[in-house]
């Protein structure tokens, strides 16, 4: 039996662009889709105080907010398997969780109540740095949303990060008929190994060529597993992250591995991963190597 897409769900105008976007997503994959609305509603609903008046308890608008979404797949696509669930727990640990057993987990990029001016909601950044499955957060202007660019993007790390997310990018070009645009950024250093400045004319031609060969042994199996994907390969001097967001204008997807560092509690994701999750034009898929 095909893993499910799990599809973070709060009310907001955010996450119902995501359940767009999983309901296309799952079509194209021929997946089921499982809706998952999260909160400690019970832990604090029976101490809020009483106004003397009637009010839709959490637990009624959570059945609201999960029958609505589900409606909105539903007309969006009827032959999409849908289930739904509403779990009693912090949202970010819930949908952690459920990630184990899904083919990839999908939020929006703001939740219900983000302040003002905040660009990605807690929630989609702590599933995205958490999660040991993929993390699509849905993001991006009209164009990217709808997907009609033809185009995928991969941000291509280092060989120790880049494995899975390899794969996931081929296998998303393929199903969706359309290019997969590679790049590897390089930097050169300021410095050499003596730690004397290096002049602003050094040759760069061994640090390219690095990532070069870096890019091609990354990409060997990968474009022998799915040998019609077109692909189109750069290396560019720069920082990683802005290239990305730069390109991300005409992709549908762009995509970047991730390291899940065994013992480490905090946030595991670098800064391409936080630049392009709060800045990117399209949908960002993060994708953790496996252990």
């Amino acid at each position: 039996m095909a893993l499910p897409l799990v599809v973070g769900v709060d009310g907001s105008d955010s996450c119902l662009l995501a359940v767009d976007w999983a309901v296309d997503e799952a079509v194209r994959h021929g997946l089921p889709l499982r809706l998952v609305h999260a909160s400690l509603w019970e832990r604090y609903e029976g101490g809020l105080p009483s106004l003397g008046q009637e009010r839709p308890s959490e637990r009624v608008l959570a059945e609201h907010i999960v029958a609505s979404a589900a409606d909105r797949a539903e007309r969006r696509n009827p032959d999409v398997k849908v289930t739904t669930d509403i779990v009693p727990e912090d949202a970010a640990a819930a949908l952690v969780r459920d990630g184990n057993d899904a083919f990839a987990l999908v939020t929006g990029s703001r939740g219900r109540g983000q302040l003002k001016g905040m660009l990605l909601g807690s929630v989609g950044l702590a599933v995205a740095a958490r999660a040991q499955c993929p993390v699509v957060v849905v993001r991006g202007d009209r164009a990217g949303l709808a997907g009609t660019h033809e185009r995928i993007l991969l941000g291509l790390g280092e060989a120790d990060t880049s494995a899975e997310a390899v794969r996931f990018a081929f296998r998303e070009a393929e199903v969706r008929g359309c290019i997969l645009d590679v790049v590897r950024a390089w930097r050169r250093p300021a410095y050499d190994r003596s730690g004397d400045r290096l002049p602003a004319a050094a040759p760069t031609d061994d640090y390219e060529e690095r990532a070069s060969a870096l890019m091609d042994a990354l990409l060997e199996a990968a474009i022998a597993e799915h040998p019609h994907v077109r692909t189109r390969r750069a290396t560019l001097e720069g920082p990683a992250g802005k290239m990305l967001v730069d390109r991300s204008a005409a992709a549908d997807l762009v995509v970047i591995g991730a390291r899940r560092r065994t013992g480490h509690f905090g946030l595991q994701l670098g800064l391409v991963g936080h630049t392009l999750l709060h800045h990117a034009l399209c949908p960002v898929a993060v994708v953790p190597q496996r252990r």
